[in-house]
């Protein structure tokens, strides 16, 4: 076991596990952060998505010890509120089925406008790529960051 200094969400955090522990299960286990969710386990389906330093990471297979002084943020962190513009887009367009890689995808949207405000449906499909939603609202999801793209630059 080791002692981990992170910043989660803002605020300062501080954990004793094996340092070989996946962020996943430091995030829910240790500081009862469960909006991130557990899919695949090999960082294939996206649920695990979370940002480190504003990157879209997947974090199940991301060793606790790898992140170091960086900032991570869960879904809980994107909004005090539930008011990020990715959010809001999500509802509008009614994108959740189960809901379960919600999350993931909700965090891969919001760093792809991070770090392009104005994503091309190539730039979009390239970015979403990979988070596997079961229910299939892949159309919706696409919608979705179009709608919060124009939120953003409204």
């Amino acid at each position: 076991m080791a002692t981990f200094s992170l910043n989660v969400n803002g605020k300062n955090q501080e954990v004793d596990v094996d340092p070989n522990t996946p962020v996943l299960w430091v995030l829910r286990d240790h500081l009862n952060l469960v909006g991130t969710k557990f899919g695949c386990g090999i960082a294939q389906c996206g649920a695990c998505t979370i940002h480190i330093d504003g990157v879209a990471t997947r974090s199940c297979m991301l060793p606790i010890s790898s992140v170091g002084n960086q900032k991570v943020t869960t879904i809980e962190g994107l909004s005090e509120n539930g008011d990020h513009p990715v959010q809001k887009a999500w509802l509008e367009h009614d994108v959740p089925q189960c809901g379960y890689c919600q999350a993931g995808q909700i965090m891969s949207a919001a760093a792809l406008l991070e770090e392009n405000p104005n994503p091309s449906d190539e730039q979009i499909e390239t970015a979403m790529n990979g988070n596997i939603c079961r229910c299939g609202t892949y159309v919706r999801i696409k919608a979705a960051v179009k709608t919060a793209s124009k939120i953003i630059n409204a």
